[in-house]
């Protein structure tokens, strides 16, 4: 795994195993704010919103969720799914917190320290709950392992591309995120692929496509469950 600058200056992780990074080059802290807390976050009414990430990677959108709560005084509860989690080693080289908020640098570093599978309460308007598994075998409504009841306001869809990881891009998954999220929740995405904005159609989703990040991608998605 290799440490790269993007174009806003922030940092991001690329995994030659995949040629892919965990971030947009053209901007990781840029891309983040805009798709899952301007698209997102601050999208949803909802007082107390449930967040559930897809992909918890680096936290950087989980860190942007916190600072946001923090502001705003509007409690979060998130719920991070990831698979390999990073070295706490890469997550320093990242050095997140002094490019966003290096007050909070404690709070960032929590986010990683916290316990697997429990909820944490990282500050006042943020509780956390970290699940160290595989989102496809949790979500998979054949394994049966997690029950389709709403659960959440808004999902974070920030799993590597389709064409890198294409099981994570199923028309069952979506079907099941549908499920998961109460009325009116909604899901983002960088993705905008056509395939993937009707699969997110198929499963009973109202999409839009949205401009993207400033200066970098053209166009992002936002699915709302709607009556």
């Amino acid at each position: 795994m290799k440490l790269e600058q993007t174009a806003d200056g922030s940092y991001t992780l690329y995994v030659p195993e995949l040629d892919e990074h965990y971030h947009s080059v053209k901007g990781a802290l840029t891309e983040s704010q805009h798709i899952f807390i301007e698209m997102g976050l601050k999208h949803s009414p909802v007082s107390e919103p449930h967040i559930l990430e897809i992909g918890l990677g680096t936290g950087l959108n989980a860190f942007l969720t916190l600072l946001s709560a923090e502001e705003t005084r509007r409690k979060v509860h998130y719920t991070g799914i990831e698979r390999y989690p990073l070295a706490e080693e890469t997550l320093k080289q990242l050095d997140y917190p002094r490019l966003i908020g290096k007050q909070h640098e404690e709070d960032y570093y929590a986010i990683h320290r916290a316990p697997w599978n429990t909820e944490t309460e990282v500050s006042p308007w943020f509780t956390l709950h970290k699940i160290e598994d595989d989102f496809t075998r949790l979500f998979n409504p054949e394994e049966g392992s997690r029950p389709a009841v709403p659960l959440y306001d808004i999902i974070y869809f920030d799993a590597f591309a389709p064409e890198k990881q294409p099981e994570m891009w199923e028309q069952s998954l979506f079907d099941t995120l549908y499920k998961v999220l109460n009325e009116g929740g909604i899901l983002t995405t960088y993705c905008a692929k056509g395939v993937v904005r009707r699969m997110l159609q198929t499963a009973g989703f109202t999409v839009e496509r949205l401009p993207g990040p400033p200066g970098g991608k053209r166009e992002i998605l936002r699915a709302t469950k709607s009556d």
